[in-house]
């Protein structure tokens, strides 16, 4: 095992540079990069400049609209300075090659040095940990109370599978999985914060601007009251998929001949379904959860955040990618491509855990 998990650590490297290089010839390459948005705006498409200007006001372009001098290489550049948007250029870093600005990049992120936001003016690391709270509780609650009720309700279908039990849990969890969350959510906040109907749930943020002056458990109490109906719409998908995989495997397990083995030597239905099928039919299951957990915290509640006003990372890197934040978009990218590379591992570890008969070492590759 020490010899897979090494050889697998040490593919992780060209892994990463493969995607990441990838990565950046398709966005680099793309129009509408930061120059192009800046000229965009200042040739009158945006009448905002200065907010996404990095570091400086109108008046220290030292160029404008109004001027007629056209400069090559850009889409919409006609009417400003060529040496104006030389320094843009330089600015942005667009004044290296392509191959230098992707090693100058990778050496930063080997030092772990993200650099500083385009348009925020601060650094990504800042932003991410500010944002790293509310995806971290929306990963974590989705997860515990999917896995929570969907393991237990997916055996106990399976344990009565063709019953009336089972029947109408379907008729649910199928009616459940084709609600899309986001619609889901919208229905939570017209019948439960204040729409229509009762408002018993806030509607925007994780927790009330009074919070810093609450007890401990007047923290826990709001915190839990704002994460309530995120944290539904957020179930709702994944619970009706999880429960229906379990149930399945669940099923195929106890029709094979070492169950009807185990129960004609007289062991207990008990010991049969969670000593023996457990094992082979959580297989599956458990190995997905390091999956799981980064597809939630990264990318799977980027509506839900936005529905309900949450500043996570999902929000982070969608707002990154529509204004071409390339230190936000890349850090994150490197993070989240990295993350998941160890969880991948983590899975394949995580199998041998559930079941110990799984020797890595001597598959073949």
């Amino acid at each position: 095992m020490a010899h897979y998990i090494a050889k697998r650590l040490l593919l992780i490297l060209p892994t990463l540079l493969g995607i990441m290089v990838l990565n950046f010839l398709i966005v680099q390459t793309a129009p509408g990069g930061p120059v192009e948005q800046i000229m965009a705006q200042l040739t009158g498409e945006d009448t905002n400049v200065t907010s996404r200007m990095p570091g400086g006001s109108a008046s220290d372009t030292g160029a404008s609209a109004a001027q007629i001098n056209q400069s090559g290489g850009y889409e919409g550049s006609r009417g400003l300075d060529p040496e104006f948007i030389a320094e843009l250029e330089k600015e942005f870093g667009f004044d290296k090659p392509l191959h230098e600005r992707f090693l100058s990049m990778m050496w930063n992120y080997l030092r772990l040095d993200f650099g500083d936001s385009y348009y925020q003016d601060r650094e990504v690391v800042s932003l991410v940990l500010e944002r790293l709270p509310v995806s971290i509780s929306l990963g974590f609650w989705t997860l515990m109370i999917t896995y929570g009720v969907s393991i237990p309700l997916g055996i106990a279908k399976a344990v009565r599978d063709g019953a009336p039990f089972d029947l109408w849990t379907s008729g649910v969890i199928l009616a459940a999985y084709a609600v899309p969350s986001f619609l889901f959510a919208i229905l939570l906040i017209v019948l439960f914060a204040g729409g229509n109907y009762w408002d018993f749930f806030p509607l925007r943020g994780l927790t009330s601007d009074y919070f810093d002056e609450l007890s401990t458990f007047g923290k826990i109490k709001d915190y839990l009251w704002h994460i309530t109906l995120p944290i539904c719409a957020m179930v709702i998908h994944g619970f009706a998929t999880l429960t229906l995989l379990t149930k399945n495997l669940f099923v195929e397990e106890i029709n094979k001949q070492f169950v009807l083995t185990a129960r004609s030597k007289g062991i207990s239905e008990r010991r049969v379904l969670y000593g023996h099928v457990f094992r082979n039919a959580m297989l599956i299951v458990v190995a997905q959860l390091p999956a799981a957990l980064v597809n939630v915290l990264f990318t799977g509640a980027l509506l839900i955040e936005i529905i309900f006003g949450l500043q996570g990372l999902g929000l982070l890197g969608f707002e990154a990618a529509i204004s071409r934040d390339y230190p936000i978009l890349f850090g994150t990218l490197f993070c989240y491509t990295l993350i998941g590379l160890v969880m991948h591992l983590i899975g394949d570890l995580t199998y041998v855990l559930v079941d110990p008969r799984i020797d890595f070492e001597t598959r073949e590759t």
